[in-house]
């Protein structure tokens, strides 16, 4: 499948997903009206919330294909991430509240009246549930649709939760079960939103991707036959598809022919050997700041003997 087609195939399933949930949302509302329930009546503004989370990530799918323009170079990559780290926040604080009703309720337990309670819950955790499937092929590479995917997955986690523990109140009459089993929904939900809070959270404050390690790239560029040192690296990820690097190489001489050469030479191990394809490298033949800490490799290598080892080496 295309990149366009994939585009267009994900946002017809979160509209399908927003249309899904406004049914629900819709059926709760006046399932708790007509039943004076007012457990259904928050339970679908609890959903109105999920509402919310659609449409941010349908909204930051949709301005990822907006081109770069002269106030946004970038262009709007960094919406998906952005879409990604409210949606986590929102889950975090969430299961944070579910954690505390839980506990109030264990010291205070209530009566649960199970059968249409139930039966509304069971219907929520369907829909829910086939929300989070429609998104799920989506949320493999996109920090977006993943944090979309985990919402719904959360809030399936919760129906499901209700309805297991509706039923065994129904046939034991242990009301204890009810905030037992919301306590081990918030595990479920944390499990699912706090990698997704720490990823978008360090994609946010420019961190350097995980999967790379700052100073092996240094090393490995100054390795190679030419280079006197790397500084001024900088290595962070525009969205975790998009990793962009920059960095001065100090190199020896000033033949023209010689730099150009290494220039295609660290792109092509860089990409091959980091997988960055975005990426600004400055030679140079002598330092322009000989007093920055950054500008002799050695004292980055020296906090990572291993990779001192591995420059030596080559």
């Amino acid at each position: 499948m295309t990149g366009l087609a994939s585009f267009e195939h994900l946002r017809s399933r979160l509209y399908l997903s927003l249309g899904l949930n406004a049914l629900v949302i819709t059926a709760e509302f006046i399932g708790g009206f007509l039943l004076d329930s007012v457990g259904l009546m928050s339970d679908a503004g609890h959903n109105l919330v999920d509402q919310g989370a659609l449409f941010l990530a349908l909204y930051a799918h949709i301005l990822t294909r907006q081109p770069a323009s002269e106030t946004r170079t970038f262009g709007y990559h960094r919406a998906g991430v952005i879409a990604a780290f409210l949606n986590s926040f929102i889950l975090v604080l969430t299961a944070a509240g579910i954690t505390l009703v839980g506990l109030k309720r264990l010291l205070h337990p209530v009566p649960v009246d199970g059968g249409w309670i139930m039966g509304i819950a069971a219907m929520s955790f369907v829909a829910n549930l086939s929300i989070a499937l429609l998104l799920q092929q989506g949320a493999k590479d996109d920090l977006n649709i993943r944090s979309a995917f985990w919402h719904m997955l959360g809030d399936a986690w919760v129906s499901l939760g209700v309805v297991l523990s509706g039923g065994a109140i129904m046939l034991t009459g242990w009301t204890v079960l009810d905030p037992l089993i919301s306590l081990l929904v918030v595990i479920a939900i944390l499990h699912g939103a706090w990698p997704l809070f720490k990823e978008s959270l360090d994609v946010l404050l420019e961190s350097t991707p995980p999967t790379i390690s700052a100073s092996q790239v240094a090393a490995t560029i100054e390795s190679m036959p030419g280079v006197k040192n790397v500084h001024d690296l900088h290595i962070w990820a525009v969205e975790p598809r998009l990793i962009m690097l920059t960095a001065h190489v100090l190199v020896d001489g000033d033949d023209a022919a010689l730099t150009n050469t290494l220039l295609r030479s660290i792109h092509e191990r860089i990409t091959s050997d980091f997988g960055i394809k975005h990426m600004t490298v400055q030679l140079e033949t002598h330092c322009s700041d000989p007093a920055d800490v950054h500008c002799d490799l050695t004292k980055l290598t020296a906090q990572h003997p291993e990779l001192e080892a591995l420059t030596h080496h080559h």
